[in-house]
């Protein structure tokens, strides 16, 4: 008995929308959770009231001004660095690569704190020139970290490129600590907060600010994702099937920065999501990344809520910044993975 040549596709395709349908089910199911999560508690029925204009003054403005768009950065954050991720490790071949462990998200807050310390936050116009300096520094930091690890015969070896963006890393985040000291005890507090990784962009402006690089960036991605796939195939065999490495490469890398970057802007230094969510989508989609970049968006989206809503669950009526949540889970998972790896 013969198979059907697009068997194999055809179940892959099932199994990626089985996926992404589940994960999009508990999206919605933590982030009703999360609504009701808070000083005030909002039942599901006093949400559904507010949602169709029913709800009281007080109602509406927990709701729409607090909760929502919470929620909404979180979900666009964790997509955002998910995709990040897994660009990263797919055009370095590199199962370690992250835009937090590769120092990425440090060059991305380093320029951050130069506008928190030097420009401010209260007006849209500077909220949108926010990403823009968040995504000239991770782009800075990127450059640099490949420059330091490629070698001439060799180029860009996976435990290289992580050793090098570790330690750029740890002289960006130096480099973040000398320049608290000269900030104000209001912009101390809040750079405190930023670089434990907190979902500090609550209102509706940040939502603004981050959602055109995410509109952009994420569908090119997408449109990219056979350019992925021939990559893996390796360099050669890649340029020998008519895939300009490297132009594509530069491409990719910039939409990774550019993802990395505006994720920065708006929730600090959150490390691993671009570690955890793509493993976890190829462990369940495969390696094609036409199903492997959507399923680790949603992947990324619902482990950032989640552990935004478990970081104000467990410490009631205060909260854990949101990135220590992530490590807790994460820093494990990546020495798990560099033990596998050096295996």
């Amino acid at each position: 008995m013969t198979t059907h040549p697009f068997a194999t596709e055809s179940s892959r395709r099932r199994r990626a929308v089985l996926v992404m349908t589940a994960a999009l089910i508990l999206i919605a199911a933590v982030c009703v959770i999360s609504i009701n999560t808070g000083h005030i508690r909002l039942s599901p029925a006093v949400v559904a009231k507010t949602l169709f204009g029913l709800g009281t003054d007080r109602e509406e403005l927990i709701l729409f001004e607090f909760r929502l768009p919470r929620i909404v950065i979180s979900i666009l954050v964790g997509a955002a660095l998910a995709v990040s991720g897994c660009i990263l490790q797919g055009i370095t071949r590199n199962a370690l690569a992250d835009p937090g462990i590769l120092g990425i998200n440090a060059g991305a807050g380093l320029m951050v704190m130069f506008f928190v310390a030097y420009g401010s936050t209260s007006t849209l116009s500077t909220l949108f020139m926010l990403p823009v300096f968040a995504l000239l520094g991770a782009g800075g930091a990127a450059a640099l970290i490949f420059a330091l690890a490629y070698r001439r015969h060799d180029g860009v070896s996976p435990t290289g490129l992580v050793l090098t963006g570790i330690a750029v890393a740890l002289g960006l985040n130096a480099a973040i600590i000398v320049l608290t000291l000269r900030l104000s005890p209001e912009q101390y507090q809040f750079a405190a907060t930023w670089m434990a990784g907190t979902i500090w962009g609550t209102n509706w402006k940040f939502v603004l600010a981050m959602l055109p690089w995410v509109a952009v960036l994420l569908p090119y991605a997408l449109l990219k994702a056979r350019t992925l796939n021939v990559m893996n195939l390796g360099e050669q065999t890649s340029a020998g099937l008519g895939v300009p490495v490297q132009r594509e490469r530069f491409k990719l890398l910039a939409v990774a920065v550019g993802l990395a970057g505006s994720s920065v802007a708006v929730a600090g230094g959150i490390a691993f999501v671009g570690l955890i969510g793509p493993h976890l989508a190829r462990r369940l989609v495969g390696p094609q990344h036409h199903y492997l970049l959507p399923a680790s968006a949603l992947l990324g989206g619902l482990l950032l809520v989640t552990a935004d809503t478990v970081s104000r669950l467990l410490a009631h009526p205060t909260e854990i910044p949101t990135g220590i949540v992530v490590a807790v889970i994460g820093a494990p998972y990546f020495i798990y993975l560099l033990m596998k790896t050096r295996d």
